[in-house]
């Protein structure tokens, strides 16, 4: 028979041959399961697309049971310890490393993109000194599509380029000056001798002229970068598609995805954590954190995944970059209150039949905090590299001929067709069903 898979509707005894193509099979081909003519053909329900594949791709591949992530076939371990966040970038966007001139071109552009318009700073000081560094962030980078009219081209390779440089180079900048309006501080503009990370860090911190970033910190945040570069079809990267699939340009597209990543599900997630680690207190608290988690009082945060089912490769890495971070910065108090917890949870049968482990959010917040990254600030810095993936993400929609702008099916459970009821029998009609429901619930009752 083939790759197919023969199902058969129990309703009328008819058998039907499905295709399966890369361990798949297409929903359409259900539309011919039907009763009669009449019928519309069967779907599939499946809240949260938990086991609907919405796109081919060719740019991160994971396995969650065995905790692999790969970005173009590349382990993420491998990048991370020898490659560059912008080196990761160009891989995620072009299919390949780049060579030596690639990447040179590559990074001039992004470096040399990097500046935003003066108007861009009006839009800025248009907020309150308390709005959050996240919101304002999805607002300037959707503000971007009014500067930039030439990216409603998306069908244009080359103007496809120049929105990949402009956006990637410009995130930063846009956190950084959020961030400095929240402190009431001067804008600090980019420095084109830095790297993408130093560079950032300045613009951030920086508050003399003779700023130089530590080259500890300035590692460390580029591999958090890399880490934070792409992780398939996530929440954002769903909203980047399915927006972009409208053929918005790609700065609404960027920012439906940032809004996507403000939600404390996603790019909230290690603010969860220190709130946690704050709870817990100390070390010496941890076993009794640990039993009303196992009560079902209190959430562990920071641990399980909805696609890795062992230990987030992630994690493990930002884990040893974590004290790398402490030997500049001192020791955050919070790791041993954290490394404590991942020690008792790894070891006990209730984690570990549940496959609990630490994701990539267990640590990461404990090195921001401690490398001076105010909280508000930690969806905005998961942002800034997820812009390289979205981007990714939305070149390969675009380009694909099997895309259509998307348009999912829903089950209706709602009312059958009724008459208009005039305003002044309304409250009768309603007396009357819920009398009808009420005497049917007494019917019941007595069965």
């Amino acid at each position: 028979m083939g790759d197919t898979l023969s199902v058969t509707d129990n309703r009328t005894g008819k058998t039907y041959e499905i295709a399966i193509e890369d361990g798949a099979i297409r929903a359409m081909d259900l539309r011919q399961i039907r009763v009669d003519d009449d019928d519309y053909g069967l779907k599939t329900y499946d809240p949260a697309f938990k086991n609907t594949a919405s796109c081919k791709s060719r740019i991160t591949f994971i396995d969650g049971e065995k905790g692999i992530l790969r970005y173009r076939g590349y382990p993420i371990e491998q990048l991370a310890e020898k490659s560059s966040y912008i080196e990761v970038a160009y891989l995620i966007l072009n299919g390949e490393l780049p060579t030596q001139s690639q990447l040179d071109i590559f990074a001039h552009e992004i470096t040399h993109h990097s500046i935003i318009h003066e108007y861009i700073k009006r839009v800025i000081e248009g907020f309150r000194y308390d709005a959050h560094p996240m919101g304002m962030f999805v607002s300037m980078v959707g503000a971007l599509s009014t500067f930039y009219p030439d990216a409603k081209k998306v069908h244009d390779p080359q103007s496809r380029q120049l929105q990949t440089y402009r956006l990637i180079a410009k995130v930063p900048t846009l956190a950084a000056f959020a961030y400095r309006h929240t402190i009431g501080m001067r804008f600090n503009y980019p420095d084109n001798d830095l790297s993408y990370a130093g560079n950032f860090l300045k613009m951030m911190f920086c508050m003399s002229n003779s700023y130089t970033p530590d080259p500890v910190l300035e590692k460390a945040l580029d591999q958090l970068f890399i880490l934070h570069a792409d992780h398939e079809q996530n929440c954002s990267a769903n909203a980047m598609r399915a927006v972009g699939s409208s053929e918005a340009d790609p700065y609404c597209s960027t920012a439906a995805a940032a809004a996507a990543l403000y939600g404390p599900l996603h790019g909230g997630a290690n603010e969860a954590v220190l709130r946690m680690l704050n709870e817990i207190g100390s070390k010496d608290n941890v076993p009794s954190f640990v039993k009303r988690v196992k009560d079902g009082e209190v959430r562990l945060m920071g641990f399980g995944h909805r696609v890795y089912k062992s230990y987030d490769p992630r994690a493990k890495i930002i884990k040893k970059t974590a004290h790398e971070v402490f030997s500049v910065t001192g020791k955050n108090p919070l790791i041993d209150i954290a490394l404590e917890l991942e020690r008792i949870a790894l070891q006990e049968d209730y984690f570990v039949k549940r496959k609990l482990y630490p994701n990539v959010d267990f640590y990461s917040g404990i090195i921001y905090e401690a490398m001076g990254f105010p909280v508000s600030m930690f969806p905005v810095l998961f942002a800034i590299p997820r812009t390289s993936g979205w981007i990714a993400q939305w070149v390969e929609m675009i380009t694909d001929s099997d895309q259509k702008i998307a348009r999912p099916q829903q089950l209706y459970l709602g009312e059958d067709e009724r008459d208009f009821v005039p305003m002044r029998n309304r409250g009768r009609s309603i007396s009357k069903k819920l009398d009808a429901k009420a005497q049917s619930r007494k019917g019941a009752r007595k069965k």
